[in-house]
C-alpha cells in the first residue's frame, strides 16, 4: 500500500532552507522545526496505537490511525509547499494564512473562512 510511516526518515533539514523570508510569511527554519515537531508527535502516536496490543480490526483504533496518516499526508504536503514558497499561502483564496493559525497547525492549507466553507 505505501511505506509505513513510523519507518520513514526525514528527507528535510531546517539548515538547508537559506531562502530569505518573505514579509508577512514564517521563515524556513522555523516552519520546517514546527512541521517535524508535528510529524514526530503524529508518528509517536502511531507508534503507541499499535502498542497497545488491540486488535487491527478494532473500529476506533482502525478511524484513529487513518486520521494520523491523513495528518502526515498533510505534514508532507506542508514541507513540499515549504521548499515551492507557496507556505503560509491560504489555497483557498490565495491571501496569507495568518502565523497564529499555522503555530497552532502548521500544516494547514487554508485560512480559517476557506477551511469553513471546504468542510460545509
Amino acid at each position: 500500500m505505501g511505506k509505513d510511516p513510523i519507518t520513514m526518515t526525514p528527507d528535510t533539514s531546517p539548515a538547508t532552507d537559506r531562502r530569505p523570508a518573505r514579509p508577512g510569511r514564517p521563515a524556513g527554519p522555523d516552519v520546517r522545526l514546527r512541521l517535524e515537531h508535528a510529524r514526530d508527535t503524529r508518528l509517536a502516536q502511531l507508534r503507541a496505537l499499535r502498542e497497545t496490543g488491540q486488535s487491527a480490526d478494532d473500529h476506533l483504533m482502525s478511524a484513529q490511525a487513518e486520521a494520523i496518516q491523513r495528518v502526515l499526508k498533510e505534514i508532507d504536503a506542508a514541507f513540499a509547499r515549504v521548499d515551492d514558497g507557496s507556505y503560509g499561502t491560504c489555497l483557498g483564496c490565495a491571501k496569507p494564512v495568518p502565523a497564529e493559525r499555522l503555530e497552532i497547525l502548521p500544516y494547514t492549507r487554508y485560512c480559517v473562512g476557506c477551511q469553513s466553507r471546504a468542510a460545509a
